[in-house]
């Protein structure tokens, strides 16, 4: 998986709208290969991230959990700690 891509589901509040979008940028950059597509390719490029986007909303809107929903804030200080921790062993 793109690193760039962040867990969405469980959230508290809930991933918004500009969340999914960048998510779905950064899938539609990786499957394509480009982080700038050429004209020809500009409304392919737009489709494809309103698609998955789409997509990511409905499956957000379906899924269920058991589990509390994370805090944005513990999941970053988490996520520190484990690149300080593996890049200070680098």
């Amino acid at each position: 998986m793109c690193r760039n891509i962040r867990t969405l589901h469980n959230f508290e509040p809930p991933a918004t709208r500009d969340e999914v979008q960048a998510a779905a940028l950064q899938y539609v950059r990786k499957v394509s290969g480009t982080t700038k597509p050429s004209q020809a390719n500009r409304d392919a490029f737009d489709l494809a991230i309103a698609e998955v986007a789409a997509a990511t909303e409905k499956l957000l809107d379906h899924l269920t959990s058991t589990a509390p929903p994370k805090n944005r804030e513990v999941e970053a200080a988490k996520a520190r700690a484990r690149a300080e921790q593996r890049y200070a062993s680098a």
